[in-house]
Order: C-alpha cells, then structure tokens, then sequence
C-alpha cells in the first residue's frame, strides 16, 4: 500500500496532467470583426450651399402719418417711382376744413390784435395828457398781450392744420420700384400702416437663411460665390455685410444679408439665387463622424494594417465638421483603410478581421 508520499506525488501529476488538457482546450480568440472604408482624397473648396433671393439693401414700408379713408393708389406692384412721386392719397376733407377754420380763427386774431393795439395806443396817449387812469390804460395792454398770444396760437394752429393735409398725400422718399401693396381705395387705414413697399433701385443684395451650425464651418469675412438658380452660369460675388443677431423662432435660422460687388443685369430683385462660400482648394479625406478617436483630446483614426490584419492609431488634422461627414485635411492618403465603426473597442495591435467595404 503507497504511502502518504506517493500518494501526494500521484495527486501532483493528476493536477498537472488536467490543467495540460484545459490550456490545450482552451478556444483560440476570434478577431474582431470591424468595417473600414478605402481612403480617396477628393479637393473640397466650400462648405455646402443655401437658397435665397435677391433684395434691394435699402427696402422702405410706406404708409400714411394719420388715419383715414385711402381715396386712390396711384402706383401698383412693379412700378418705378421717382424721389416725391405721389403714390396714393387720403380722403381729406376733414383736413381741408381744419385748415380753413384755422385760417378764419387767424384772421379773426389779427382783426383783434389790430384792434387793440389802437385801443392800447389811444390809452397811452390819454394817460400822459392825464385824461384817462392807470387801471383804465392796464386794462388796453392787457388786451393787447392776449391779442398777441392769441395770434400766435391762431398761426400755430394754422401751420399745424396745413401738415396735417399734407400728411393725406404719400410720397415716395427716392428712386425705386414698387415690390408690395398693402391698401386699397376705399380701405381705412391707421396711421403708420404699410400702403405701398418700395424697394430703392440702387445696391442689390442676396440675402438666405443659414442654419447655425454652418457658422461653425465658415471662416470670417468669406467670399461668397451667388448664381442665379435658374442658370448657374449667371453668377457674382459678394461678402457677408450683415448676420441677424437672432434666430427666427420658427424656423431657427439667421438672416445672413451679402453685398453683391456688379451683380449682372438678370439678377433682378426677388430673383432665387444659390449662395456656396469658396474656399482654398483642399485635398480632403472624407469620414463618417463615427469613425474619429479622441486621443489625448485630439483627433485620430484606427487604420487597418493587411499585412498584419491589426489596427494602429494615426493622428489626423479635421479641416471642417459638417452635418453627417468629417473633412479631414492631413493624416491621411490615398489607398489607406480606415475603421469606420466601433472604434472606442479597439486598441492598438488587436488583431481584426474585415468586413464588407463601407462605400
């Protein structure tokens, strides 16, 4: 019968022999399966395009300084209206009458002034000859100073009343063109209330609506390429001479007004127009946003190596971010292969296997 020795030493090669068996079972580790894409540098020189229209830079909303019944409009929607050309007209007989009261009320305020400043001279005269009392001469030139103040307001009146009939005729305040309508005969409108748009002939502008996140790829003080959206071929130049400083609150967008350096005849006013911001011509690798690593808080990219079917990290330099795709300008060249998918489970030397191309 063994002894406790022998005994151990058979229970040590049993221990051996099994943990043999298991490390020779053990499964071999499946490489990773990930999805790249084959980089193909392609030249971006702008940042995408927006839709707008052409617009005078100077556009003013006229309408009448008082209340009333518009009695005719003289202009309509593409007229061309000279400085102080009449556009429309209030009814104004109120107006007229107004003027001729305050013509009578001066005229009775003259015949009393004149009145008493013979009154007040014929009193002076009898108080130095003592022919008359002090009180009696205090009382002329009492009469007189309010005759004075009562002329006074009587020609105040009469000015104010003659504005006010001015104010029934509306004239256009320069050169331009009619680009909108708001009244007409026999409307009632309130003072202030826009009757005719007019749109001065002189500098054209092209003016869009850009959402936020294009500022953020924009560089300041670009060059702004603006072509007709009906023939490309008719196009012009210009720079930003206006950003809103505040959103629309429905649609979210900025008000982005650019002054156009001789926009072509065809550019007319209210003509739609596409805007593109040119760029320097760059030789670009485009990503998908998934396929950026941060690595010590810079940009980075997994590369496939298909000698060693491995992954390693490449620092690369973005040039823009835009709404679904990442511009990467340096890093990179044509034929690498680049992870697009999973890249925050990778590390480097991690053995991987391909997946069908990302295209």
């Amino acid at each position: 019968m063994p002894g406790p020795r022998a005994r151990l030493a058979g229970a040590a090669v049993w221990i051996a022999l099994l943990t043999a068996c298991s490390e020779q079972a053990a499964p071999p580790v499946e490489p990773r399966p990930v999805k790249t894409v084959m980089i193909e540098l392609v030249a971006s020189s702008d940042v995408g395009s927006v839709t707008g229209e052409i617009k005078a830079r100077t556009e003013s909303d006229l309408g009448f300084r008082i209340a009333g019944k518009v009695r005719e409009r003289l202009v309509d929607v593409g007229t061309l209206v000279a400085r102080e050309e009449v556009l429309a007209r209030l009814d104004d007989t109120n107006e007229v009458n107004s003027v001729r009261i305050a013509e009578a009320q001066l005229a009775a305020a003259g015949a009393e002034l004149k009145d008493a400043e013979g009154n007040e001279a014929r009193q002076r005269e009898l108080l130095q000859k003592g022919f008359t009392t002090q009180a009696t001469y205090d009382a002329a030139a009492r009469r007189l100073k309010t005759a004075q103040a009562n002329g006074s307001s009587a020609e105040i009146t009469l000015k104010d009343a003659r504005e006010r009939l001015s104010y029934t005729i509306l004239q256009s305040d320069g050169l331009g063109v009619v680009t909108a309508v708001g009244a007409q005969p026999g409307q009632v409108v309130s003072a202030g209330q826009t009757v005719v748009r007019v749109a001065r002939t002189g500098e054209k502008e092209a003016v869009f609506n850009v959402a936020e996140q294009m500022f953020r790829t924009v560089p300041r003080d670009p060059v702004v390429e603006v072509a007709l959206l009906s023939d490309p071929a008719i196009k012009t130049t210009g720079r930003v001479r206006e950003i809103a400083p505040a959103a629309d609150p429905v649609t979210r967008t900025f008000t982005v007004r650019i002054a156009l350096q001789e926009p072509p005849e065809q550019m007319r006013l209210g003509s739609a127009v596409v805007g593109r911001v040119l760029l320097e011509a760059h030789k670009v690798a485009v990503l998908p946003p998934a396929a950026l690593f941060n690595e010590a808080g810079k940009p980075a990219v997994w590369l496939f190596d298909l000698a060693t079917s491995t992954v390693a990290l490449r620092g690369v330099t973005v040039l823009r971010y835009e709404n679904d795709r990442v511009l990467v300008s340096e890093g990179l060249v044509n034929g690498d292969r680049v992870v697009v998918a999973g890249v925050q489970k990778l590390r480097p030397g991690l053995k991987v296997r391909l997946l069908e191309d990302a295209k």
